[in-house]
């Protein structure tokens, strides 16, 4: 019971799947939805940047996701994930940063928790049970 309970390897496949999967939802979602590409362009181009650059979230939301359930390169993947995470909350949310729902929660729990889970995968490693462990 104790080794099941101390098991690094277990807890870093848990954490990339639970990240990766959950992302890896709003890559299709984008994927079914190609107008939100559009509006994620015009946020840019909102904000001085090139629109371009929306086409990006595919690359956070479907090609990095599906690295880190894999567990291929992984910590880039996660690298990805955090950069993608950062460009949503400074371009969509930022009004929202120190905001809380009427329930008490931070209202960015669920960025937040997509940002910190990567960053933690990138610090942390694909671990054992990968494809290509690092």
């Amino acid at each position: 019971m104790n080794e099941l309970l101390h098991n690094d390897a277990l807890g870093k496949l848990i954490l990339r799947l639970t990240v990766g999967i959950l992302m890896l939802f709003h890559g299709i979602a984008k994927i079914m939805n190609p107008g939100t590409v559009d509006f994620i362009g015009g946020a840019l181009s909102g904000s001085g940047l090139p629109s371009i650059l929306a086409y990006g979230v595919y690359v956070g939301e479907v090609i990095a996701p599906l690295m880190i359930i894999v567990g291929v390169y992984c910590r880039y993947g996660a690298i990805i994930i955090v950069v993608n995470m950062l460009f949503a909350i400074l371009l969509m949310h930022t009004g929202d940063i120190f905001a809380l729902t009427d329930h008490g929660g931070w209202r960015l729990e669920l960025q937040g928790f997509y940002l910190f889970g990567a960053l933690a995968i990138m610090l942390l490693g694909s671990g054992r049970h990968a494809v290509k462990p690092d």
